[in-house]
């Protein structure tokens, strides 16, 4: 008798967790036919719909991958063009940037280009306006025409995020590139402004399956400090929308050295951070202006040093050589310093010498 009611029992609880199985299973092709703003499934049927999709491949080493919006920043003149071209070229061409890797195919690129004229542009990539280099016939470049507002468009930033999505439709490119960020909103620092432009750029990125590279500004920064994602403008926003962002300094040994540094990466680990930046010389040895790599190195190494307090001391017994009469080059002798180090103790003195 006892049995009889175990198996019973076992017969009951069964037959609820199969009930319960087939109201789940209702439940979540309920969601799935109800798809709206969000797309609902289970985290399991996540990962078997990305098992299918391809591993993104690299486009500019760790810096950049497939189907990543990255942020390339810099201060101003400081050549974030020139290396956005020759990473747009190395992907048109399939042709890795040396020492770096690259895994895609080679494919078409757009480009934006919202800094130099067509003229500018020629006397990168020739050799005095002869001799142009030869790009591949779909490395498209787009340049904005001075023209009306259409009808039918309330603001030039409307019409621009249709003109941006028209352009990406007929060329079929998949990588595009944004030089700069400042044409695509106003006043990108500020957060209310840069938020509506990375939803555009990242819905964009989604809806056409696009790899995606702009570049921006950094404001004046401190250069006795590491680069930060905090000396991106409008760093915040940005940041928190971006996949990627990589940022170009200078070095403070030589003016003529650039250095790139990660910033920010979800496809991989941080390989190329202050203990390993990647160094280049600005070059142009036949008729293509460009990155040369130089060596890795160490961030701190390539920093202004932090000039040290001057002493009272020094600052009295420089005044007391300028009141006797002496030179810079006289006093700095005497005192066993450099000649500079004493007109910046002679500045520091809060007397006046006629």
């Amino acid at each position: 008798m006892t049995d009889d009611l175990n198996q019973s029992h076992q017969q009951a609880v069964v037959s609820a967790l199969q009930s319960e199985f087939e109201h789940f299973t209702l439940d979540v092709q309920n969601l799935e036919d109800s798809d709206d703003l969000f797309k609902i499934r289970s985290a399991n049927t996540w990962l078997a719909e990305a098992a299918t999709h391809k591993v993104p491949k690299m486009l500019f080493d760790r810096f950049w991958y497939e189907g990543e919006l990255c942020i390339m920043f810099a201060d101003s003149n400081l050549g974030k063009s020139i290396l956005a071209v020759q990473i747009a070229n190395s992907i048109n061409r399939g042709v890795p940037i040396a020492p770096f890797e690259f895994e895609a195919d080679a494919q078409p690129v757009l480009y934006y280009d919202f800094e130099l004229t067509s003229k500018q542009l020629e006397a990168r990539y020739s050799r005095e306006f002869a001799d142009h280099y030869i790009f591949r016939d779909d490395l498209y470049r787009g340049q904005l025409n001075d023209m009306e507002l259409p009808d039918g468009f309330t603001n030039f930033n409307q019409y621009l995020n249709h003109a941006l999505e028209r352009s990406i439709v007929q060329t079929k490119a998949k990588v595009i590139v944004i030089d700069n960020i400042t044409y695509l909103g106003t006043e990108n620092e500020q957060a209310k402004d840069a938020l509506p432009l990375m939803k555009h750029l990242k819905a964009l990125k989604t809806k056409y399956d696009l790899s995606i590279l702009v570049l921006a500004h950094t404001p004046k920064r401190d250069m006795t400090q590491a680069i930060t994602r905090n000396d991106l403008q409008g760093s915040k926003m940005l940041m928190n929308f971006c996949d990627s962002s990589f940022a170009i300094g200078e070095s403070q040994l030589n003016n003529s050295i650039r250095y790139l540094k990660q910033i920010k990466q979800r496809n991989t680990e941080q390989v190329y951070g202050a203990e390993k930046i990647c160094l280049f010389n600005i070059a142009k040895p036949h008729n293509f202006l460009q990155y040369e790599f130089l060596a890795f190195g160490q961030e701190w190494e390539h920093l202004s040093k932090r000039s040290e307090p001057l002493n009272q001391k020094l600052i009295d017994e420089a005044l007391t050589h300028k009141l006797d009469g002496k030179s810079l080059r006289e006093t700095a002798a005497i005192m066993g310093i450099h000649y500079s180090k004493v007109d910046r103790l002679l500045k520091a003195s809060s007397k006046t010498i006629d």
